[in-house]
């Protein structure tokens, strides 16, 4: 029995290649995630970032065939044992494990080129850069410079944009939106919210008249 109790319903879970047992990541389940697991023979997720269940290789392909499932002594981390079809990592390398934490060499090179969704890619690439030098990474220089710095620059950037819709300027308005946007992925990435889940939350809007919507969030 997994006690999902000890972590707030989410237990770790180590993936491993069912042949040659290499780690390829580490991701979390919920109960109803390994349930899935179990049921349908491949490897559900629960992402922390989106808040969701995720069936892995849902929209690559890189799916992974459950061979066997293991716990361990304290029934509080889970092992899967599977078949990778492609690769694990949204790099694009077979396993997420290719860097050494004392150099930053990369040990593996990537297998092959894959179509991940560029968004999901940006937002991890963002994610990473929390741990750069900021004295090379632009990104990194703003985490490091704080919460209030980083929301200001969003704001700027917000004013720039109205300013180029308002001179009717189509290159500008691109080009100011893509920073808008670019600087609002940094701080979704500050407080590790996916930006799928802003995606899924238009989703439920659908439908719903925008005046209907704001007279809901008052009450």
């Amino acid at each position: 029995m997994v006690d999902f109790k000890k972590n707030g319903g989410l237990v770790p879970v180590i993936v491993q290649d069912a042949d040659t047992n290499e780690v390829l990541m580490l991701a979390y389940m919920n109960e109803e995630a390994l349930k899935l697991t179990q049921e349908t023979g491949f490897a559900h997720y629960f992402s922390r970032s989106r808040n969701k269940l995720w069936k892995k290789g849902e929209s690559s392909g890189h799916t992974q065939e459950v061979k066997d499932i293991l716990i361990d002594c304290d029934n509080d981390t889970i092992l899967l044992k599977v078949k990778q079809n492609g690769v694990a990592c949204h790099t694009g390398r077979k396993s997420c494990f290719f860097t050494k934490l004392d150099t930053n060499e990369i040990i593996l090179d990537k297998e092959k080129e894959i179509e991940y969704n560029f968004i999901d890619e940006l937002y991890h690439t963002l994610l990473d850069r929390k741990n750069a030098n900021p004295e090379t990474s632009y990104v990194s220089s703003l985490y490091h410079k704080g919460e209030n710095s980083l929301l200001k620059k969003v704001a700027e950037e917000a004013a720039e944009f109205c300013f180029a819709v308002k001179d009717d300027n189509t290159k500008e308005i691109i080009y100011e939106a893509a920073d808008l946007a670019f600087h609002t992925l940094i701080a979704l990435a500050l407080k590790n919210i996916h930006p799928e889940a802003v995606l899924e939350e238009l989703k439920r809007r659908e439908g719903v008249s925008g005046i209907e919507e704001k007279r809901n969030r008052k009450k």
